[in-house]
């Protein structure tokens, strides 16, 4: 097992020393075929960050979460306010499967998919690397280094206002942020708001950087509860490395693999030593891994005594991913898809309600002619604006419609009220049923069941 030295890590995080300062992580550079892996995953997740918002389908974008409207398009599919139950039941469906991802692989997502080690560790820090060689900054890089310390500081703030102006465009839409990006003095107030937010994110980049995995990220606190002995992390196999023993040329080694090299610690971007054990602060970016297999092959030792594997894998040699708690996830996440895909699959693009105005009776006319005042409410789900037309299907009168079109823009809601009115003659008793066929284009689009009101005249030979 480890020495006793290694349980110092619980007394502080990585980046606070023993006076509560903090500890600025100088990650050198990692290589081998995890970063490479990660480079080229990360090209393919730039690409889709950058084009996502701007692609279209039939001229229309393919994605836009446009909170102030209340607008949210999903893969060229439009949603409102209309579609919560569909936003609530996603949200438990991420929600699950963060869950059973975590419970299964760790904190995988955090070292992958995360747009904060997306952009610190595969934009800034490689830039880092580039400037200054690939043991990146030190305390002492700075002071030898201010020039180039300037530059970085204005690359990365051009960066980050780039960053900025695309994120703006998933909630605006592509057209408008590069119509607002080409009038900067047009939009005096919306550039003010970008460049602060893009001062915060520069701040993030430059001085905040690994603390925001360590201190405010909630996933890295969900993993303390999520993982179990059978969840696949990036451990350190403390059966075959311990007890550590330097190498020394011309002796013979009576301790484990680990020669307590450090490189493990030296490229970490959060500071942490992974042969502690699986801490909050391990983001899962595997470049430890790459460093210690780098070192055993250099050693004639065999590779992965830092690999992916569980507790249990260590310790008896077998994986098991399927366990009670990931079926159970699963059956779960499983029944969340089928009902969501269902409800999609079945939801219409008109959604329409009829109903009798309350607190009104029916209304008098000429002709011996009766009425009734109904409220119609139309939401158009689609790009196209069109008309609606209402036609009784079951008894033969009058739809009279207040402003007498019933025009529906895109993507608005209508509302509305109109009137039905029947020769007195067909009321034959106090709640006549009647049936309101909605077409849309010539078509029928929906089939309203409601009733009608009215008066019924008593029986001539009844006293």
């Amino acid at each position: 097992m480890p020495g006793p030295e290694v349980e110092k890590f619980r007394d502080r995080v990585a980046t606070v020393n023993e006076r509560g300062e903090r500890n600025w992580v100088s990650a050198k550079k990692p290589r081998g075929l995890f970063a490479k892996w990660r480079t080229i995953f990360s090209f393919f997740q730039m690409f889709i960050f950058v084009t996502l918002p701007f692609l279209k389908i039939n001229g229309h974008p393919f994605l836009l979460l446009d909170f102030i409207e209340r607008k949210f398009v999903l893969f060229g599919l439009v949603f409102g306010p209309h579609d919560f139950h569909l936003f609530g039941l996603t949200m438990i469906a991420v929600l699950v499967f963060i869950i059973l991802f975590t419970a299964a692989f760790g904190r995988i997502f955090c070292g992958w998919f995360c747009p904060q080690t997306l952009f610190m560790e595969m934009i800034f820090r490689k830039i880092e690397f580039w400037m200054f060689g690939i043991n990146g900054i030190s305390p002492i890089t700075k002071k030898k280094h201010p020039g180039k310390m300037f530059i970085k500081h204005i690359i990365f703030f051009i960066i980050t206002f780039i960053i900025t102006h695309i994120l703006l465009a998933y909630f605006m839409g592509g057209d408008d942020m590069l119509e607002l990006a080409s009038q900067p003095f047009e939009n005096t107030g919306a550039y003010i708001g970008i460049s602060i937010f893009s001062f915060v994110l520069f701040l993030e980049y430059t001085r905040f950087r690994e603390q925001l995995c360590t201190f405010i990220c909630p996933y890295g606190r969900l993993q303390g509860v999520l993982l179990d002995q059978d969840s696949i992390v990036i451990a350190y196999d403390y059966k075959r490395g311990e007890p550590r023993e330097f190498l020394r040329k011309n002796r013979e080694r009576t301790g484990g693999d680990c020669i307590n090299c450090k490189e493990c610690i030296a490229v970490c971007p959060t500071g942490i030593d992974i042969k502690n054990g699986t801490q909050l602060e391990c983001i899962n970016c595997t470049a430890c891994i790459d460093a210690c297999d780098f070192v055993m092959k250099r050693v004639g030792f065999e590779p992965g005594l830092i690999r992916y594997a569980s507790k249990t894998e260590i310790e008896t040699g077998h994986r098991k991913i399927f366990t009670i708690r990931t079926i159970a996830y699963s059956v779960v996440l499983t029944l969340l898809v089928t009902l969501i895909s269902f409800l999609l699959v079945n939801r219409s693009d008109v959604e329409l309600t009829i109903l009798r105005t309350r607190g009104l009776m029916w209304q008098d006319r000429p002709d011996n002619k009766i009425s009734n005042m109904y409220d119609v409410k139309i939401i158009n789900k689609t790009w196209d604006a069109f008309n609606v037309n209402l036609e009784l299907n079951n008894v033969q009168g009058e739809i009279d419609i207040v402003g007498k079109e019933l025009i529906v823009k895109s993507q608005e809601v209508n509302e509305t009220k109109f009137f039905i009115v029947l020769d007195n003659k067909q009321i034959t008793q106090l709640s006549t049923p009647i049936e309101i066929k909605v077409l849309k284009q010539g078509k029928t689009i929906d089939l309203i069941k409601t009733t009608f009101l009215g008066k019924v005249k008593k029986d001539s030979n009844e006293n």
